[in-house]
């Protein structure tokens, strides 16, 4: 049976009221991002698949503009590098990919935000305990029930969704309040 366009919305209108509940947490999320560029330190995103394009989207959000015309602020995605990716895969294992990355790039003081719908990614685990290993804070935005990422970061912003698509969209509008938070406060 074929979903109707008008039942999607309102199971992605469903989903987003949901977020309401992770208020104290976004806002903490923002302080956090916050604090580490106003002390010159920088963000660092990853994600896989979709989550990969989540994480670049932030990251440009962050060095270009979101809504204000103002300074860059220091953002890296570390799923822009075709050559690192395709190494780091080669040499070690994909799991690895984002590992290395934070290993050579993260400094304490650093956040590392990673996106994964399900929280099962290996590479994203690996990446949160490199980052913790560093003292390198972080912020995971996850889908489900959070799997075994949940805990592991600093911050996590849990979207309560079996649904990859809702889920998504989701971290779209997360993106998109912790961006809104940052421009305003380092205006």
């Amino acid at each position: 049976m074929t979903l109707s366009f008008k039942s999607m919305i309102d199971a992605g209108v469903t989903t987003l009221q949901s977020l309401e509940a992770l208020e104290p947490l976004v806002i903490q999320a923002g302080e956090l991002i916050t604090k580490a560029i106003k002390d010159g330190h920088k963000v660092l995103t990853c994600g896989n698949g979709g989550s990969a394009a989540d994480a670049s989207h932030l990251a440009t959000e962050f060095v270009v503009r979101y809504i204000q015309d103002r300074r860059p602020y220091p953002a890296i995605a570390l799923t822009e590098s075709g050559s690192t990716i395709t190494a780091a895969s080669n040499d070690y294992d994909y799991d690895q990919v984002f590992a290395r990355q934070v290993w050579a790039l993260g400094q304490q003081g650093d956040v590392l935000i990673v996106f994964s719908t399900s929280g099962r990614s290996p590479s994203i685990l690996h990446a949160l305990d490199q980052a913790h290993e560093l003292g390198v804070n972080s912020i995971a935005l996850l889908g489900r029930d959070g799997g075994p990422a949940k805990g592991k970061a600093t911050i996590d912003l849990i979207v309560p969704n079996d649904s990859t698509a809702r889920v998504q969209e989701a971290h779209t509008l997360l993106i998109h309040a912790l961006c809104e938070m940052v421009e305003r406060e380092l205006a």
